[in-house]
């Protein structure tokens, strides 16, 4: 049967349905900014959100998935970026197709659906498939016959094309955690697409180095733990993870011999045909072009839909990057203003049905990307000039090298990425080096504060916690579900003590003083999410053995386990004691107060600023919120006093809170604001403001008020710049908006009691004053410069010579260099040979000024090294040119002295006249 004829529509669904209609759940993508995790930059594979399931950190209601998974790989290990354009398959943004088996089904049912897809569902010839699978050539792992023997099983395959091989079939997360064997298969495209014919000895086969053999479909068997370099253990459950790429399986179904001639791209090659206005031979001798602006363009939307902006480090650079790579190759075919908005426009409109996201945000994607253009426009010349202008002098010394230094500095200094800077190195025959540009980066990044980016993988104890909790679940003492969590509940129940844990081990019972982690069997303690803090409190004794947890910290290690982290504050407490949880509530009170307005702060952003001024980040703290939100620009004050107002309004208005459990498709369907980087369930909880016309309605796991009165009085104490298109607003709320009320109200009664004046007056009195010290200052400079320019006088009436030159040295009553200056100007009227060092003292820091007569520069006095000389003794220094120079310094105490020197340090300098 020969492949189907579909859209790249049609076959991403019909992959979905496939799966749907064998059990499995459909999971929506995530976000490309991985949700709480620290250690990728990017989502840059399928398994990436089901990663804490493999940890054993989580777990899920459902034992099957099926999806299809933004992905992007720009950075580190998985680096597509420096092959993008200069070939038929790779990309920085890709889909990747998969299905999942956590604990359920393994490798029987796993290849038998990937034969029955491709081959009966998808039509692909069974003689042109074949399957690798795992081979340790070191022995030390067994052989995958399981996987092999499942593959000659399927209808029509033929046998002898299972082939295997060593490491690359086999898949680990990272130096430790789960990890197995993998089975991929590959399509034979055929010899006539060998692009190694001229290689001598060249032999076409799987996982080769030509292009007739593809590879669709990695089936991964996660079977075993690796607990350090050399030991692998059984899992107690197997799992499947099986990627698909997407945009590979189009261009096989479609019969088109690129990724970029399928209905998904083809598309946006042609758009850009039409804006430059080329030929079809001019698109043929320009496809690098193409190919990566095409590329570039789809990441970006994908990017910018997902709440990432452009800007200068970390998933910020890469966006910014690839838009100006992106528009750096417009150039290249005649595209030298703003375009690569009709480009992303045409993305939302291929790819919108399967990602909403996009048509939610299309205003949002279409200005950041032109704007982000011009930006790069404003210096693209300028910086193209000085890299051009590098690179030709690096060849000219014989270096083939661009120092990281150097490419860091045109980044800095001209919003060049490296990968620009990268590619017009390659096109002359040179490189970049990347580690060094990444250490200067590096270095910018630690001394602006902006600290390292990642942290640990997560789930390290996940091992220890989850087999305590199977030994107390299958005890008896923990049901089989684990603990039950419901942050929504009472803030004061009775429990008991099911465990202890202290320093990494359980203990049957804990002294004072000893911090510990301690297992409820069900809590209403809020563990840490969504920006919001966990939730304190104390665990109290409810008998005769009396004794007091101070709990800090809620956290959960392994899934189904929740640990609450304290210290004992008196008593003994056991293992098994009867106890009464106690959440602190009026810090509880606080947290919701600022939760519930950072929601009203967020529509209230939209509504002033437009629908562009989206989350980026968020905490919740009971003393205070912060909330980062995606802004070119400084808010203006009266942007502010508008947002302020509006959240108080809400406030007032006292809008009952509306707390909703819905499918999550079905939510996002009716417009719920869904965050980046943030992990949703299937059943997500959504919390509406205003009816009957809600002005909030956001996805949100947090605790909420009910009502919108219970806020207080909200107040914005701070707006400024995190980075790069990336604004911050702190504000306070309730006790926290009392405190800063109360404090600013005290400050100004004091005021208007030291100016006598009324309190609302004050304001005009202070400028009144202020306006009245200006006015004496300018007074008193001017009373100093008459009594200077005296005493100035007087001195010139007498000049000391030193070999003949007229040499003056004066500490003038006066601390504005203006005024030295003009005292240098009239020694130099009165003298027309001679040197003059004239100072004065502004905030007890000394200022020196040196003058010296064009005749005597060439008998060996340069002003510049005569000040240098004199400030150096002051913990100073200074500048200027031959005739005329200036410094400051740090220690007046010896200024008179320095002044007493002068006559040596001239005699010394001074040349015979020639």
């Amino acid at each position: 049967m020969p492949p189907k004829k579909l859209s790249g529509n049609e076959i991403r669904q019909e992959f979905i349905d496939f799966f749907v209609e064998r059990d499995h759940t459909y999971v929506h993508s995530s976000s490309l900014v991985p949700g709480g995790d620290a250690t990728l930059l990017f989502t840059n594979s399928g398994m990436v959100q089901f990663k804490d399931v493999f940890l054993g950190t989580d777990n899920r209601p459902y034992k099957r998935a099926a999806n299809s998974q933004k992905c992007m790989r720009v950075a580190g290990k998985h680096n597509d970026l420096d092959d993008v354009g200069r070939d038929d398959s790779h990309h920085t943004f890709f889909e990747m197709l998969g299905n999942w088996s956590f604990g359920d089904y393994y490798k029987k049912e796993a290849v038998e659906w990937a034969w029955e897809l491709l081959t009966e569902v998808w039509g692909l010839p069974n003689d042109k498939l074949w399957a690798s699978c795992f081979e340790d050539e070191l022995g030390e792992i067994p052989r995958d016959d399981e996987a092999a023997e499942a593959w000659m099983r399927q209808p029509g395959f033929v046998a002898e094309q299972v082939v295997f091989f060593g490491r690359d079939n086999f898949w680990e997360m990272a130096d430790t955690g789960p990890c197995g064997p993998n089975s991929e298969v590959h399509i034979d495209l055929g010899p006539e697409r060998c692009d190694m014919e001229a290689v001598e000895g060249h032999v076409c086969q799987v996982n080769g180095d030509c292009a007739r053999f593809l590879e669709l479909w990695n089936l991964v068997f996660i079977q075993y733990n690796r607990s350090d370099p050399k030991t692998l253990e059984p899992l107690p459950k197997m799992h499947v993870d099986t990627g698909m790429g997407f945009d590979r399986i189009v261009s096989v179904l479609q019969g088109v011999d690129s990724n970029y001639r399928t209905d998904l791209l083809a598309p946006l090659m042609d758009l850009l045909q039409e804006l430059s206005g080329q030929t079809d031979e001019e698109r043929m001798s320009s496809l690098t072009p193409y190919r990566v602006i095409t590329d570039h363009a789809r990441a970006a939307a994908f990017l910018i839909a997902d709440g990432v902006v452009p800007g200068n480090t970390g998933r910020n650079y890469v966006c910014r990057m690839i838009i100006r790579r992106a528009a750096r190759f417009g150039g290249d075919i005649g595209l030298n203003e703003p375009f690569l908005a009709h480009v992303a426009g045409l993305v939302v409109d291929n790819y919108g049905k399967a990602y909403p996201e996009l048509v939610r945000n299309r205003e949002s994607i279409l200005t950041t990307i032109t704007r982000e253009e011009e930006r790069f426009q404003a210096t693209l010349e300028t910086g193209l000039n000085n890299l051009e202008n590098t690179l030709t002098r690096l060849a000219e010394n014989g270096q083939t090298v661009v120092p990281g230094e150097e490419a860091f500095e045109l980044y800095a200094t001209y919003g060049l990425p490296l990968e620009i800077t990268r590619d017009s190195a390659v096109e002359r025959g040179m490189q970049v080096d990347h580690e060094g540009f990444t250490a200067a980066m590096e270095e910018h990044r630690l001394a602006s504060g902006a600290g390292k980016s990642f942290g640990a993988l997560g789930g390290e104890d996940a091992d220890f916690y989850a087999q305590s909790l199977e030994a107390l679940q299958a005890s008896g003492q923990l049901p089989e579900t684990g603990v039950e969590y419901d942050p929504y509940g009472p803030l004061t129940f009775d429990t008991r003590l099911v465990a202890l844990y202290h320093r990494g081990s359980e203990q049957p019972e804990a002294q004072p003083g000893d911090p510990v982690e301690v297992l409820l069997p069900a809590t209403h303690f809020y563990i840490e999410a969504g920006g919001q803090v966990s939730d304190t409190g104390f665990i109290r004794s409810d008998g005769d053995n009396e004794w007091e947890i101070r709990i800090t910290d809620v956290r959960q290690p392994a899934a189904g386990m929740i640990l609450h982290s304290g210290t004992v504050a008196a008593g003994t407490p056991k293992t098994g004691d009867n106890a009464t949880a106690s959440i602190d509530a009026q810090r509880r009170m606080d947290i919701m107060r600022n939760h519930t307005a950072t929601h009203l702060l967020h529509a209230e952003l939209q509504r002033v600023l437009g629908r562009n001024a989206r989350q980026a980040g968020s905490l919740v703290a009971p003393d205070r919120l912060r909330f980062d939100f995606t802004h070119p620009e400084a808010l203006t004050r009266d942007q502010l006093d508008r947002i302020e107002a509006g959240v108080n309004r809400r406030i007032l208005e006292n809008h009952r809170l509306r707390i909703e459990y819905k499918p999550l498709n079905a939510a996002i369907a009716e417009g719920a604001m869904a965050l980046f980087g943030e992990k949703y369930a299937d059943t997500v909880r959504t919390i509406s403001i205003g009816e009957p016309d809600r002005f909030s309605f956001e996805l949100c796991g947090g605790t909420h008020l009910n009502e919108t009165a219970e806020t207080g009085t909200f107040l914005i104490t701070s707006e400024g710049s995190v980075a790069s298109g990336i604004r911050r607003i702190e504000a306070v709320t309730g006790r926290g908006a009392y405190e800063v009320i109360r404090s600013r109200f005290g400050a100004l009664t004091t005021a208007a009691g030291l100016l006598n004046s009324p309190a609302e007056e004050v304001a005009v009195k202070a400028e009144s004053l202020l306006n009245e010290l200006s006015a004496a200052r300018k007074e008193t400079s001017r009373l100093n410069q008459v009594v200077a320019t005296y005493e100035f006088d007087r001195q010139l009436e007498q000049v000391p010579e030193v070999a003949g030159v007229p040499v003056l040295t004066s500490r003038l009553p006066t601390d504005d260099n203006n005024t030295l200056r003009q005292m240098a100007d009239r020694f130099r009227q009165r003298n027309p040979s001679g040197v003059a060092v004239l100072a004065g003292i502004k905030n007890g820091r000394p200022l020196l000024i040196v003058a010296v007569t064009e005749d005597l520069v060439d008998r060996g006095l340069h002003a510049v090294e005569l000040i240098n000389d004199l400030a150096a003794d002051l913990g100073g220094s200074g500048g200027g040119r031959a005739t005329f120079a200036q410094a400051g310094g740090k220690d007046a105490s010896r200024l008179d002295e320095v002044l007493e020197g002068v006559p040596a340090l001239v005699e010394r300098k001074l040349q015979p006249a020639s």
